[in-house]
């Protein structure tokens, strides 16, 4: 067995989930470290940095479970009612279902942009039962830019807020995206997480500006930032930097047990 895809509901939504085991994996008696592995917007589990990591963590002995959020990829709702309250709603009935299955030993949380946001939202709800967390590029400007009256470049009245907004591709973007961005505050949920943060971002990210990182790396009390020179938002171009950097990471957590 290297692989298992099903569903799981949150409140009537279909969450689309992907457990990637190690080799020689088995549940007889063997108890296993599991990561899980979120998406940014617009994006789905089958990326090429979602996988790449998935990968490098069972090559370091790890349980990697993927799962799509709300409106994207094969999960249930639309990508125009998607918001990061239901993401949030999502995850923590993902970490319910990971922390249930009798083969895992400790859960690490790791998302990328704005699954690296929901990850550093949901860690610090759920410290007590993560190990470490692993924000990779993580948008978490989005609330702020949201409140001044921006979002993916498009200005807007962050007072009479549109209905709608084009995201491109086809997606249009929720007013209700908007409104609950707008009253969310990701640094109390930074200083809140005690334990161990690993944080990954290119220095040439477009999207997401590098000093988001830097700044997080700043004010959580245990963390490391690893910067990768010259690279993008989804790392096109020294991803093996990134996942190196996650292999050491989790390597070294599993050391210290």
């Amino acid at each position: 067995m290297d692989q298992k895809e099903f569903f799981i509901a949150d409140d009537g939504i279909r969450i689309h989930m992907k457990l990637d085991y190690p080799a020689a994996f088995t549940e007889k008696g063997q108890k296993y470290p599991l990561m899980i592995i979120f998406h940014g917007f617009t994006g789905h589990m089958e990326e090429d940095h979602i996988v790449a990591v998935a990968h490098t963590a069972n090559e370091a002995g790890f349980v990697a479970l993927r799962a799509e959020m709300y409106g994207h990829g094969l999960s249930g709702g639309t990508f125009r009612e998607h918001t990061l309250l239901k993401w949030i709603s999502n995850a923590l009935a993902v970490i319910d279902y990971a922390r249930d299955l009798p083969y895992v030993s400790d859960l690490y949380l790791c998302g990328h942009s704005q699954g690296g946001l929901l990850t550093m939202l949901v860690g610090a709800m759920e410290q007590d039962r993560l190990r470490a967390i692993l924000p990779l590029s993580p948008a978490w400007m989005i609330p702020e830019i949201a409140r001044k009256g921006e979002i993916l470049g498009i200005p807007f009245d962050p007072v009479e807020i549109p209905a709608q907004l084009d995201a491109g591709d086809g997606l249009f973007l929720g007013e209700n995206y908007i409104r609950t961005a707008q009253v969310i505050e990701v640094e109390p949920s930074i200083l809140r997480f005690k334990k161990p943060v690993l944080l990954v971002h290119g220095s040439a990210d477009l999207s997401v500006p590098v000093h988001y990182s830097e700044k997080a790396a700043a004010l959580y009390p245990d963390a490391r930032l690893v910067i990768v020179p010259g690279d993008t938002h989804c790392y096109d171009y020294h991803l093996e930097a990134v996942t190196e950097a996650v292999r050491a990471f989790l390597e070294e957590m599993k050391n210290q047990k």
